[in-house]
């Protein structure tokens, strides 16, 4: 059972792919990742994507059938991770040591922990794994590649890839939790008066600007109904992009406009409007219990617009749709001020063999003690009345 490598995830097509990714986690969903392919966000020396090169991973039987996927990516730079490894890249540069291209299994641009791998319903489990660990194994020595890389994958995948000798790293992003909450009004009673106080008052001075939301999703995001609201948003997308990292972004908009396009039922866009301009807006996707925070931006800087847009839009349809959980995206401590909690998320390196190969596991080692203290310490400053 040889591993092949994929150029295009076309070349598997929707029927075959999302029969074995076939939960509602959005991100391994055909329609997501072709959309990357074809709207020009990897696989081009052109856009911001510049740097991703589609290397999907598959393994089929002899009589044909596909037994498993893997999203993966030969990666140029490290860039769009995350769950970065510049600290490795910088001392290989240092000791002559070639870093890149490395072998990426992940979703690009996109920091929410899921599935990574897909195996064949009635297959063998144990056997297809130890036949993709092989496979990898073959394909980093026959390229030259430095590493394997897993990111964000679950927590049972990461298992697996550690009992392979893989290193195991962590990192800490926060999620809210729907405890059984009716209302906003609900979730507003769990939190210490103060804290309760705070919240209310970013939300009434939303209002008091004149701001009303409208949730859009489904036929509602059709790019053919409605192409100026996806203009208007991926300029706001552009604008934060070049406020915070001085680029214009990872993503096309005709990335956006094939997801709008293919994947509306599982995106929902909270829209912020002044009058009848729209002055906003976050975009998520969402499964079954959980809703993902993905892009925002906004015209101008609005009194505590984020918050609202970002954080409490997303709680309330939460709330609403009795989803159970609402991942906010990476980074940002002050999320924990709003009731979201920390959690580790994980990924897992096979690192071809070098003179850093002994540091890097200490580091990783130490890096995993730091993040679990670090996750334990900052429960103080959550605003429960109970925790």
């Amino acid at each position: 059972m040889p591993v092949q490598l994929i150029s295009s995830i076309t070349e598997i097509g929707q029927q075959a792919w999302d029969t074995l990714f076939a939960g509602s986690y959005p991100f391994t969903r055909y329609h997501f990742l072709a959309a990357l392919e074809q709207g020009g966000s990897v696989d081009t020396d052109t856009a911001g994507g510049s740097g991703w090169q589609s290397q999907h991973l598959a393994l089929t039987a002899d009589n044909g059938k596909l037994l498993a996927v893997m999203p993966a990516y030969l990666k140029q730079h490290s860039y769009g991770e995350y769950l970065f490894d510049w600290q490795f890249a910088r001392a290989y540069q240092h000791y002559g040591l070639k870093y890149y291209p490395k072998l990426v299994n992940a979703i690009p641009f996109t920091p929410a922990q899921g599935p990574r791998m897909a195996i064949a319903a009635n297959a063998d489990n144990a056997a297809v794994f130890k036949a993709l660990h092989s496979g990898i194994t073959e394909l980093i020595a026959k390229q030259q590649l430095s590493q394997f890389q897993s990111l964000y994958c679950t927590a049972q995948e990461a298992a697996l890839w550690q009992q392979q000798g893989l290193l195991l790293r962590h990192d800490v992003q926060f999620q809210w939790y729907n405890r059984n909450y009716q209302s906003f009004t609900d979730f507003l009673a769990t939190l210490t008066s103060r804290k309760r106080k705070q919240l209310r008052k970013e939300r009434e001075r939303v209002q008091l600007q004149g701001i009303r939301f409208v949730t859009l999703s489904g036929a509602s995001l059709d790019p053919n109904r409605n192409s100026t609201l996806w203009r208007q948003f991926y300029a706001f997308y552009c604008a934060t992009y070049q406020k915070r990292s001085g680029h214009q972004g990872y993503l096309t908009l005709n990335t956006f406009l094939l997801w709008a396009q293919q994947l509306a039922a599982q995106m929902v866009l909270f829209a912020a409007y002044h009058g009848d301009q729209l002055v906003a807006a976050a975009l998520c996707f969402r499964s079954d219990d959980t809703l993902y925070g993905r892009y925002w931006g906004a015209s101008a800087a609005y009194d505590s617009l984020h918050f609202e847009c970002c954080y409490y839009q997303g709680i309330e349809y939460c709330i609403k749709h009795k989803l159970r959980y609402f991942d906010a995206g990476a980074q940002g401590e002050h999320k924990l001020q709003r009731g979201f909690e920390p959690v580790l998320r994980h990924g897992v390196y096979a690192i071809t063999p070098t003179v850093l190969t002994p540091a890097i596991t200490r580091f990783c080692a130490d890096e995993r003690v730091a993040l679990a203290q670090y996750a334990q310490s900052v429960q103080s400053q959550l605003p429960y009345a109970q925790k």
